[in-house]
């Protein structure tokens, strides 16, 4: 999907019936929330526009406490827009109550779309979207509870287990609670960059995957587990524009102190030198532009490298198998 103007967000509607488990949609909206902040903090425009919505106005959550004000189901949804469905407690999801018919009729009438209509699941939502037909054809996850009556749901629908999370095409699916926050924040990097979603998962103390099928931590939250506000600040301002003329010198000036007082400081609290983490920062955002389809050259530009031959000095510096050509 298209980077978002100030024209355009991007409409993320969650979709609640009664008893909607709040975890999985609250730990997702406010990393869309915080995303927001950090974009607004930059000057720029807020990507996404957060809409709770129901099949009635009033919806008593999982924990107990209920919801009030919930808008209508939106027919259609303005576009571009994203569907989230999330789970429901029990051992099954109860498609009889009149919420949830009301809800399927709905979710019917979508017409799924990559940059257009994108449907996201968290836990069992997964479920919900197979008896509206439309991951018939699709490969999704859900809560490895409800893996077997999402393949019930709908047998044409390619079940994957043990997986946090699973794109395929305009459908995401994920598996449970704070998996959905795992897949949102890969929305996030998806949309505003992986720098932003690392400081939304710096912000929220959640650990960020990379994909769908890797467990390891985000280059961008690699060290980051201290709680130096002046070394997150620098370590910030260099995941933002890791192309930007970065010396020890103009890092210090990001954390307001001398270069031999931030060297000590990113020794002590992050366990790397300055400019070794200033590499591995740029590595990542080579691989990604490989990734994305950019020659060696474009990626070495893009990522801060002065030329193709520091990138491939930093790539098996960094342990990385084979070339950046063969990423392309």
């Amino acid at each position: 999907m298209p980077p978002a103007t100030a024209r355009d967000p991007i409409h993320v509607y969650f979709a609640l019936l009664p008893g909607s488990l709040v975890l999985d949609w609250a730990g997702p909206a406010e990393a869309l929330r915080i995303a927001n902040q950090v974009q607004r903090a930059q000057g720029r425009p807020e990507p996404f526009a957060l809409h709770f919505v129901g099949p009635s106005p009033q919806a008593v959550t999982s924990v107990g406490v209920s919801l009030t004000g919930l808008a209508p189901l939106p027919v259609p949804p303005p576009e571009p827009a994203w569907v989230v469905l999330v789970g429901l407690p029990g051992q099954c999801i109860d498609t009889g109550t009149p919420e949830a018919r009301a809800l399927l009729h709905w979710l019917r009438g979508l017409r799924l779309a990559a940059h257009r209509c994108e449907l996201v699941t968290v836990c069992a939502g997964a479920v919900l979207a197979a008896h509206a037909g439309l991951l018939s054809g699709r490969r999704a996850t859900t809560h490895h509870q409800h893996l077997q009556e999402l393949a019930g749901a709908d047998p044409h629908c390619e079940v994957a287990s043990n997986r946090v999370f699973v794109a395929d095409g305009p459908v995401h699916s994920s598996a449970g609670v704070t998996t959905g926050i795992d897949l949102m924040l890969h929305r996030i990097a998806d949309i505003c960059g992986p720098a932003v979603a690392a400081q939304v998962a710096q912000s929220m103390v959640v650990a960020l995957r990379r994909g769908p099928h890797d467990p390891e931590l985000s280059p961008f939250l690699h060290h980051r587990s201290h709680l130096h506000a002046a070394l997150h600040r620098v370590q910030d301002a260099v995941g933002q524009q890791p192309h930007a003329a970065w010396s020890v010198p103009a890092m210090a000036a990001v954390a307001h102190t001398s270069p031999r007082h931030l060297t000590r400081l990113f020794l002590e609290h992050a366990g790397i030198a300055p400019l070794a983490y200033l590499r591995r920062i740029r590595l990542a955002t080579a691989e990604a532009a490989l990734h994305a389809g950019h020659n060696v050259t474009q990626a070495a530009l893009m990522a801060g490298f002065s030329s193709d031959t520091q990138l491939r000095r930093a790539w098996h510096q960094f342990g990385r198998a084979g070339t950046p050509s063969q990423r392309v």
